[in-house]
This record gives C-alpha cells, structure tokens and sequence, in this order.
C-alpha cells in the first residue's frame, strides 16, 4: 500500500523478481477509471487480495512509474502537463489472486496489468532509449570519505523484513502504522524538507532526491549496504521568503534563522554532495497518450 498525505511514504521492495519466458502480457479482467477533481491532497495505491487494484487520486504521471518500474519522475520524457495535475481514480479486478504491485522499480504481473490498462484505456504509447540529460553525481564530499552524523548503517535486517511485506506469492499483510517523526520499518518518510528512513540504499537515496531537484541524479558514492537517514532542508518555497504563513493557502512560515538548501544539508547532515554534469540517462519516452473515455 502507497499513502500518501501530508508526507510521502514510500517502501523499499528488494523482492526479487525472476525473468520469465516471453507470454501474452497478463491484464485486468475487468477495469474502472474516473477523472478525480476533488482536489484533495491524499494520494494511495493499494494492492489487494482476489487481484484488485485500487488507485485513488492519482496523477497519471505517478501510474505510469509504478506500471513501467520508473524510480524518478525525470525519466519519463515528453509527456504533456496534464499527465502530472490531472488525477484519476482506478479499481480493476484480475481473474484471480496477483502477486501485490511492487515499487522501487521491479515489474510484477500486476505492474504488467497496469501497463495493458493504461495503453487500452489512455491510449499509452512508450518506448525507452538513452538521453543526454542535465544530471547530479552523487559522492561523498570528504577527502577521508568520512559520513555525516545523519547517515548511519541500518541495525536491523530489512531482507527479512521485507521479505514479510512483499511476499512473492500471495496478498501482502497490511503495513505498520505510520509514527509521526519516525520512519516505517525498512521504509522512508517526509515532505517537503524532509527524508526519514531506515534500511534505505544510497541509490534509493538518489532516486528520492531526484525528485527534489528536477533531476536525475546518479549514485557514485560506491557506497553499498542500508543506512538510517535523517536529512532535514529548507525547501525552495521558503528560501529568501517572508511571512507566507499569513497568506491564504500558504504553507506554515518556516523557524526563524531558516535552515540550509539541500545541497548544504547533504554535505553537512549526510557527508555527501551533488555535482551539476551532463550524461546519458535510460528514459521512457511518451510517444502518445489521450484523456481516457468516461466510464
């Protein structure tokens, strides 16, 4: 299960998922997809027994990362506006029980049915090559290769864990509550300002701070293992800002003395830094794609 409201929740998947021999391409037996403009902020993606798959609130953005097992919004490439604003509600029902979705970039039977319901219902039109794209290199910003006090090696066996979250066969048991201010089992909180994580990869890492850049960043830190994260910024909206708590619809003013950008908490916080480059990078291109047909 993917909720997500004031803050982002995400789940490490390490399920390993075998390659199989070339077969038609599962798919949902049976399918609803409605536009959802109730502008409500909560977003969640659940994966059910019986093979149901509810998706409520969803950019079609935020769907086809999950179907095609894309990790960072810089990566799907020449898609209009609307596919990131526009927000639809999905339930759909395979002819039996699917392994559950798997995030994180690994593509499951359901990942598949999600790909044939976006191409039947969105008219979906992809294909994937390699772009040379403005990147950030992730590295570690000490000559000593000396870590920041806020990224520290995990104690706790997130295989095992999450070998009980991501079951291979069967429904996945429900998730552990979500803590305010402490990270789920294996996972990754935060909103704007924030990651909280435990058991997270570097490369996960970089993949969530790609979507806080606007940019693909790339792991060359070669560090491996699962790390505790506590990487904590003044987000863009605040810097050099004023009161904004008072505006109508504004978010909360931020503490006096505003803390650093992003890029200073890495280097001072985690011990790493981002390096502005240029390279090549694996997209997926949206070669076509239409507002689905009401239901």
């Amino acid at each position: 299960m993917i909720l997500v409201r004031a803050a982002l929740i995400f789940a490490f998947a390490f399920v390993a998922v075998h390659a199989q021999a070339p077969t038609a391409r599962p798919t949902f037996e049976v399918a609803s997809v409605k536009p959802n403009r109730s502008g409500e902020p909560r977003v969640m993606i659940r994966s059910e027994p019986g093979g149901r798959f509810t998706a409520t609130n969803v950019p079609l953005r935020v769907l086809i990362r999950n179907a095609y097992g894309i990790t960072e919004d810089a990566r799907i490439v020449d898609a209009p506006g609307w596919v990131g604003s526009e927000r639809f509600d999905i339930v759909a029902k395979a002819s039996s029980d699917v392994p559950p979705l798997i995030p994180g970039g690994a593509v499951g039977p359901m990942n598949l049915m999600l790909q044939a319901l976006l191409e039947d219902r969105f008219r979906l039109g992809v294909h994937r090559e390699t772009r040379e794209l403005p990147l950030y290199v992730l590295s570690i910003a000490a000559a000593d290769r000396r870590l920041g006090p806020r990224l520290t090696r995990t104690t706790v066996d997130c295989v095992a864990i999450l070998a009980k979250l991501y079951p291979p066969t069967g429904p996945a048991p429900p998730p552990p509550p979500f803590v305010h201010g402490q990270a789920p089992p294996c996972g990754s909180t935060g909103g704007p300002g924030q990651v909280l994580a435990q058991g997270m990869t570097i490369a996960q890492l970089a993949s969530n701070l790609s979507g806080r850049v606007s940019r693909v960043v790339v792991d060359k830190t070669g560090l491996t293992g699962h790390f505790d994260i506590n990487l904590e910024w003044m987000p863009d909206q605040f810097q050099g800002a004023g009161p904004l708590g008072a505006l109508p619809g504004a978010p909360p003013s931020p503490p006096d003395g505003a803390g650093p950008s992003i890029y200073t908490a890495l280097r001072e916080q985690l011990g790493l830094k981002l390096d502005s480059t240029k390279g090549p990078a694996d997209v997926l291109v949206i070669d076509r794609v239409e507002q689905p047909t009401p239901d």
